[in-house]
């Protein structure tokens, strides 16, 4: 397995998004999919936190946003033992996704106290305006409502959550492009350049991982062309997402030998990493290398990094 760098984000990241909706209701941790997950699933991101948690202590969560079927305490003990396991791993609260956007009411005393009592490394912070408000202006750069609030974000949450506890921030599929040799990439959407001014801002620089959502752009969206754009822009460590199958909006579909080509491409930066989500989510109909679940795409993706293990999968 890859070495952890100093700042605790692993060598090679493959973040997971531990779906809590999916998870398997158990009565302690050993029987959680979350202990027991292989060490090549590096960078874990328990899955959503409400950004208006309301968190009264005792790991209590009916009010976090988090929907596992068991308690705070099995929670908690379910982390300590993956980590006792895996002492490479990481695990993130991710707060926000696209169910999650009361932004305004922002909590973040809950977050801190929510993340101390977890043990969890850090935050991945998944902002997911609707309408960013984005628009090409002279000399041809992009600039968005949803900039002003980016920044803040990330300083309020870098602030909260001081380093070594980790910030990762998860970027729209076209989020990069708009300007310079992606000026036309295709598709193009309200979200084209979404991230574009954070990315190059001195905010960015709180930030340890960039993870791009490859999915749901629609058939004529090239993944491989959204990491080139987003490299662009952003020099640190970067991570290319898959999902689970089907695509709600026509594209990608992602295929095992799809995801591992472009875990491969990936491999040769040496800042890259893949994510996957959701890594409990299952297709209709058979499961097979066409039409992978979360198992075979990590799996997938381990190999095409080449990190160690890869035949190991959830228990």
């Amino acid at each position: 397995m890859a070495d952890a760098k100093s700042d605790g984000l692993p060598a090679r990241p493959l973040l997971v998004y531990h779906d809590s909706w999916y998870e398997r209701p158990a009565t302690g941790p050993a029987a959680t999919t979350l202990a027991t997950l292989p060490g090549y699933m590096n960078l874990v991101a328990l899955s959503f936190v409400r950004p208006d948690a309301a968190y009264p202590g005792r790991l209590d969560l009916k009010g976090t946003g988090l929907q596992y079927g068991f308690s705070g305490m099995v929670l908690r003990d379910a982390i300590t033992l993956l980590k006792q396991r895996q002492p490479e791993t990481r695990v993130l609260l991710a707060v926000g996704g696209a169910n999650y956007a009361n932004w305004d009411a922002l909590n973040l005393d809950a977050l801190v106290r929510l993340v101390h009592d977890l043990g969890v490394d850090g935050v991945d912070l998944d902002f997911e305006p609707v309408s960013p408000g984005c628009s090409v202006r002279p000399p041809g750069r992009v600039r968005c409502l949803s900039d002003a609030a980016w920044l803040d974000l990330v300083a309020r949450f870098r602030d909260a959550f001081p380093r070594p506890l980790l910030l990762t921030v998860p970027g729209w599929s076209i989020g990069a492009y708009g300007e310079g040799a992606f000026r036309d990439a295709q598709p193009r959407g309200p979200h084209t350049g979404s991230i574009l001014n954070l990315l190059r801002s001195p905010q960015a620089a709180a930030i340890d991982l960039v993870s791009i959502m490859a999915y749901e752009g629609g058939p004529t969206f090239d993944p491989w062309q959204a990491w080139q754009a987003y490299r662009q822009v952003w020099k640190g460590p970067l991570a290319l997402g898959v999902q689970v199958p089907p695509s709600q909006l026509g594209g990608p579909t992602y295929t095992v030998p799809l995801a591992e080509q472009l875990a491969r491409n990936v491999a040769q930066d040496p800042q890259g990493g893949m994510m996957l989500y959701p890594l409990l989510g299952r297709p209709p109909g058979a499961v097979g290398p066409d039409n992978p679940d979360g198992r075979l795409l990590a799996q997938a993706l381990c190999r095409g990094l080449g990190l160690d293990g890869c035949a190991e999968t959830l228990r």
